[in-house]
């Protein structure tokens, strides 16, 4: 399944600058806000699910190679952490669903 189908799946909201979401297919998914457990389990391609919005969320999915962060209960990053993740080549999407919910459509469209 493409990032694409899920964005519209889940109904989320893209922050960064859109591509072509097409040929973005995740690996897996991963949540967790303990910034330094994302660092040790999430995989690359994994969609991160997190509360967090601050700058560090954009250096984490860096640094991991998130296929995309869906950052869940409207917290908004401000525009400098979204300038930030555009300049990391980093996806970031929003959502105003709970963790725990995303994660269930997810597990439900087949991101396990």
């Amino acid at each position: 399944m493409n990032l694409q189908t899920i964005i519209k799946e889940l109904d989320l909201q893209v922050l960064t600058t859109p591509k072509d979401f097409t040929k973005i297919i995740p690996a897996g998914g991963y949540v967790s806000d303990l910034l330094s457990c994302v660092m040790v389990g999430a995989e690359a391609g994994d969609l991160w699910i997190t509360l967090q919005s601050h700058a560090n969320v954009v250096a984490v999915a860096a640094l991991t190679e998130a296929a995309a962060t869906i950052i869940t209960e409207n917290a908004r990053p401000d525009d400098s952490v979204i300038e930030k993740a555009n300049s990391q080549d980093v996806i970031l999407l929003l959502t105003p669903q709970a963790s725990y919910e995303v994660a269930g459509k997810l597990w439900n469209l087949g991101i396990k």
